[in-house]
């Protein structure tokens, strides 16, 4: 579904992915750790066209999309949902939702959107800046999903969330993968990145370091948190 291909993506003079390598199959969850700054936003950046790559490829199907304005890779099928949430403070929740709203879904209507995320529902006609934090995260979600995406590009999802929050952000990202998202999932939260993705990768330096199933990341979880997770 999206592969993507010795990626090289510079800030100025500063190199910060350099040929990263990632295979995200279809209807699958990867999720990408690393420590701060070490180019994990930088590549959902560069696959959403808001940063454009040095060089490489991004593989959307087969189709190379490195370099489209981030309008054509919505409209191709990607989906971003940044970190921060950046929701629109003063339009309501269906307002906002709407944002993301390219045509009338046909997958992700509007009407199943508020069944998944209930409390959306019941606040429908807030403003994003009444919402609490595991609201706006949701909400952020769903504007996403509006746009009834084949890939959805998550980034840090879990920051500044309660842990039952959290929990039950993990649910919701398990039932979008068993609808047929495609998910890439940018964690700090080493157990959501756990509970929910079927491959663990880390970042480092801007490289992809490691790679393995939860079951293997487990097994050798201390050796890996104090390479390349601890500080």
């Amino acid at each position: 579904m999206l592969r993507i291909e010795r990626l090289n993506t510079h800030y100025g003079a500063s190199h910060i992915l350099q040929g990263v390598d990632l295979t995200v199959p279809r209807g699958r969850i990867c999720a990408m750790l690393g420590r701060n700054g070490v180019g994990k936003t930088t590549t959902v950046r560069s696959i959403m066209g808001l940063v454009p790559p040095t060089s490489g490829r991004v593989l959307l199907d087969g189709q190379d999309i490195a370099g489209w304005a981030p309008h054509l890779v919505a409209r191709a099928g990607v989906a971003y949902v940044p970190e921060g949430r950046l929701i629109f403070p003063d339009l309501s929740v269906l307002e906002n939702i709407r944002v993301g709203e390219r045509k009338p879904a046909k997958v992700w209507t509007i009407e199943r959107l508020l069944t998944l995320f209930p409390s959306l529902r019941e606040r429908s006609g807030n403003r994003g800046w009444q919402l609490s934090g595991g609201e706006q995260q949701m909400l952020a979600i769903a504007r996403a999903l509006v746009s009834d995406p084949r890939v959805v590009l998550l980034d840090e999802p879990s920051q500044g969330l309660a842990p039952l929050v959290v929990r039950e952000l993990a649910g919701v990202i398990r039932t979008l993968c068993a609808e047929g998202v495609t998910i890439l999932l940018i964690e700090q939260n080493m157990k959501l990145a756990e509970a929910v993705a079927d491959e663990l990768h880390i970042m480092v330096k801007g490289r992809i370091v490691y790679g393995a199933s939860p079951e293997v990341f487990r097994a050798e979880e201390a050796e890996i948190r104090g390479r390349y997770l601890t500080v």
